[in-house]
């Protein structure tokens, strides 16, 4: 993010010391009506078009009336796996920011605060401490009714400043944030940051910083998003042109992108009066033979079970995405959790298999949608997309898809069917007939009830018991195409993390610490969650121990929800888990005692019992 425009150098003409930093971790802590999400908003996308990594964290309330609330950014030119364990620069706004986050803080890292409303122990000398009047200063430069409603503006000029930012890139930004708003927005905006951009904050502390010259990525171009965003796009690239749902945090975000953006492709969104009544639209879009595609979080998706189970048994194509968030009920709306997988797979009555998979980081989000599709096109199966909160709301940058290759504008299959159609053939893949298709023969139906190769209801018991195993190895043959994941560090050895989700990161980041400790130590993220890739055992063996790590409790049983599926798939002993439901997303640390825990735990019980 070095600029090489020379408005962007310090402005002092003293001495300072110039601190080169590989990558930074800022936390801002305010209020939820401070715009400190905007903030951070601009600092990602501004990473995403200099060619640097950035990877964010943030927390909102869950009341209306609003609260506190963070943003985590991480940014600079080294490879960005978590926003952090521990920040670099935390930018308090008010007395109980500082009291809540000062803990977050790393020793010697710089402390920003608003000193009209924030007092620090100046005593404790484990940081730097950099006062600003934040709120003074912004009323002073916009003034009139705005008052200090830019402060965030203000906080944004005020980091440009101290970190040598690309201000023209930022301003473009704030134009084309503010804009649409109106001119007098746009101008009070741009006064705030032109004013903490002025505040001397390199004279104040005697140092600036620079990032790292910015890597030379051939001509790559980044795109910026979240992961809400990218899933939307991902589904309108894979050529869902339909879809239906009933506004929750936190999938709304998906939902309203869909209803602005179908419409362009000649699709259509229905907001609905429930969740029922959103999966049934939903199907009635698939059973005339688009794509589409329907969503919530945990509470929505219990309430589409019964729905999902009619379109396991009429073997329907459709989408269904869920955010995870914490539970159970109402739970914990704004905080991560992995606690809906069981749900996802067993949730419905009866034997129902379904397809299940999980990306990992934003631009897993976007594939994963393009997956989806193409497995509920090719198996005519409901495939279900377990994102979750930290996902939906981080901002990550990553290069730019090839649209041109990956784009699919569909197509209605409204060919006549000869007199041999059987839209359940025993032999062979589901053939549905949309509503307006020409049939030779016999009349097929959709049904919720159990059928025969027409679909036609059936209580025949050999019927049922032929139809329920077709439906299952329909499932059998896609894992069987699905490519074994591979390992990621050390190819055997002492232990083994497997993830799913949006843990890939921290694990990823702890297996590179541990193995620059001299353990032996690989990392296997599993994007395909139900039915599991073949193979998998051949991986497990390799490694002493296995340690699970998800967001879920570990249960009456000591396992978690993926650790009981592998334990029960492979009886493996040496599947164990290592869980949390802090509603946080996974500091490295944790994953770090997490594995030291379980490994001390081991040598202690072969001590013991050296035959298991």
């Amino acid at each position: 993010m070095v600029s090489s425009d020379r408005s962007s150098q310090p402005i002092s003409g003293a001495a300072l010391q110039k601190e080169v930093l590989k990558d930074a971790v800022i936390r801002l802590a305010g209020n939820s009506q401070d715009g400190i999400q905007t903030i951070g908003g601009f600092l990602a996308r501004l990473a995403g078009r200099t060619a640097q990594e950035v990877m964010t964290y943030m927390t909102i309330p869950s009341t209306i009336s609003g609260g506190p609330s963070i943003f985590q950014v991480r940014m600079g030119t080294g490879e960005v796996l978590s926003a952090g364990d521990s920040a670099d620069f935390l930018v308090a706004f008010y007395q109980h920011s500082l009291e809540s986050h000062i803990d977050s803080l790393r020793e010697r890292g710089v402390l920003i605060y608003d000193s009209d409303h924030v007092k620090p122990d100046l005593s404790d000398k484990r940081f730097i401490y950099f006062g600003v009047p934040i709120t003074g200063l912004t009323i002073e430069a916009v003034g009139g009714s705005a008052r200090e409603k830019g402060k965030n503006m203000f906080v944004l000029g005020l980091l440009a400043r101290m970190f040598n930012l690309q201000i023209d890139k930022l301003r473009q930004l704030i134009q084309e944030r503010f804009a649409s708003k109106g001119e007098s927005v746009l101008r009070n905006a741009l006064l705030a940051f032109d004013a903490g951009f002025a505040y001397p904050a390199d004279s104040v502390l005697k140092r600036y910083y620079y990032f790292e010259k910015e890597k030379d990525e051939d001509g790559r171009v980044q795109i910026t998003m979240d992961g809400n965003q990218a899933l939307a796009y991902g589904l309108i690239a894979a050529g869902v042109r339909y879809g239906a749902g009933y506004p929750i945090t936190p999938w709304t975000s998906i939902m309203e992108i869909l209803r602005s953006e179908l419409p362009k492709y000649g699709g259509t969104f229905v907001q609905c009066e429930d969740e029922l009544a959103a999966i049934s639209t939903a199907l009635g879009a698939a059973y005339a033979g688009h794509t589409a595609v329907t969503g919530s979080s945990g509470p929505g998706l219990s309430l589409k079970m019964e729905a999902l189970g009619w379109a396991v048994m009429a073997e329907i194509p459709l989408i269904i995405v869920n955010i995870q968030r914490g539970g159970p009920s109402t739970g914990m709306p704004t905080n991560v959790e992995q606690s809906d997988l069981l749900q996802a797979i067993y949730g419905s009555h009866g034997d129902a298999p379904r397809v299940v998979i999980a990306p990992e980081n934003v631009e897993g989000c976007f594939y994963c949608a393009i997956e989806a599709a193409r497995i509920a096109r090719e198996f005519s199966v409901p495939v279900i997309i377990l994102s979750d909160q930290s996902l939906a709301t981080r901002i990550e940058a990553f290069p730019e898809p090839d649209l041109e290759k990956l784009m699919i504008t569909p197509q209605l299959d409204l060919a006549p069917r000869g007199a041999d159609f059987k839209p359940y053939p025993l032999d062979g893949p589901t053939r549905h007939a949309p509503p307006g298709a020409r049939i030779d023969g016999k009349y097929p139906t959709v049904t919720g009830l159990e059928h025969d190769e027409h679909g036609h209801p059936s209580a025949n018991p050999a019927i049922h018991m032929r139809m329920t195993a077709r439906r299952r190895e329909k499932l059998k043959k896609l894992a069987a195409s699905l490519p074994r994941p591979e390992i990621y560090g050390d190819q055997e050895g002492d232990v083994l993390l497997v993830g799913w989700g949006s843990t890939w990161g921290p694990i990823r980041e702890a297996v590179r610490r541990l193995r620059a400790e001299d353990k032996l130590v690989g990392h296997v993220h599993l994007r395909h969650l139900h039915p599991l890739p073949n193979g998998l055992e051949r991986l497990f063996t390799r490694f002493r121990q296995v340690f699970v790590v998800e967001m879920n409790d570990e249960g009456l049983y000591g396992f978690g929800q993926l650790a009981t599926l592998l334990r029960g798939r492979y009886a493996y002993q040496s599947i164990r888990s290592i869980t949390k439901t802090d509603g946080l997303p996974y500091k490295v640390r944790e994953i770090l005692e997490g594995v030291r825990r379980l490994s001390a735990d081991h040598v202690s019980t072969f001590s013991l019992y050296p035959n298991l």
